[in-house]
């Protein structure tokens, strides 16, 4: 949905499901998908649950500095969050923008 709204014009990745097949997340899993979204302006990761938001915090770490400091974790609903969110990035909003648009849709 979101490749729709934007095309190409913003990188974007996922991760979901775990190395067994089964529903979760893995740390390594969304470690690769940051680094498929990786920009110089950084990445916003959007989580659906306690446990993607915890294996997102370990990739992050894994990471390492300095490009760890350019990846947020945004506390936003994960489909209208990404649309808000890649729409605002295409037309070239900071990442701070980005991400503060995205969340103003939490409750």
């Amino acid at each position: 949905m979101v490749r729709q709204m934007v095309g190409d014009s913003v990188p974007l990745a996922w991760s979901g499901g775990n190395s067994h097949g089964e529903l979760g997340t893995d740390a390594r899993g969304i470690l690769k998908a940051i680094e498929e979204a990786w920009s110089d302006a950084g990445v916003a990761v959007f989580v659906d649950l306690g446990g993607a938001e915890t294996n997102s915090e370990m990739a992050v770490e894994m990471l390492g500095l300095p490009r760890s400091k350019q990846v947020t974790i945004c506390n936003a609903p994960v489909v209208e969050g990404a649309v808000i969110a890649a729409a605002e990035a295409s037309g070239g909003a900071s990442l701070t923008k980005v991400i503060a648009t995205a969340e103003e849709l939490s409750p």
